[in-house]
């Protein structure tokens, strides 16, 4: 089983979309059972909180339901329990070579890559563009699922 976490800044928007979307997308090629995948923030401002209404709504609109996500924190004991930490945007990076203390093993990667570009995913917490952000994720959930699908 490979394991995935997604990762942001609060956790209420992109990593728990990007979460539910690669959820989606690994039940559909039938690996749903080989993969396990989360989502975690690199902060604490929204711990305990649900997903961000839009980012919710937006997820409905594609038919997935992320009721009962709420937002956790990424410990540096996650390091040895994951085998991907898949981080939204430049500043996710940072932060998570921060909370390990390093990648030895380089498991940590920016979503767009997968897609062929170095971009961070939009952030609809400041553009209100909820729309974007998902096409984004998906694009980028698309690609490491294809990453997955060469190292099983």
């Amino acid at each position: 089983m490979i394991r995935v976490m997604f990762v942001c800044h609060g956790n209420i928007c992109r990593s728990p979309m990007a979460e539910f979307i690669m959820k989606k997308l690994a039940a559909e090629s039938g690996l749903g059972d080989e993969l396990f995948i989360s989502s975690s923030a690199t902060s604490t401002e929204e711990l305990g909180n649900p997903v961000y209404p839009p980012a919710r709504a937006e997820l409905a609109a594609h038919g997935m339901s992320c009721r009962g996500k709420t937002a956790v924190q990424l410990k540096k004991s996650d390091y040895d329990r994951y085998d991907l930490f898949v981080g939204m945007d430049s500043a996710n990076i940072r932060n998570m070579n921060r909370i390990f203390g390093s990648d030895k093993e380089e498991k940590i990667y920016k979503l767009l890559t997968f897609a062929g570009r170095g971009s961070d995913v939009s952030d609809p917490w400041y553009s209100g563009d909820f729309g974007t952000a998902y096409r984004d994720i998906e694009e980028g959930c698309r690609g490491l699922l294809s990453f997955i699908k060469e190292r099983l």
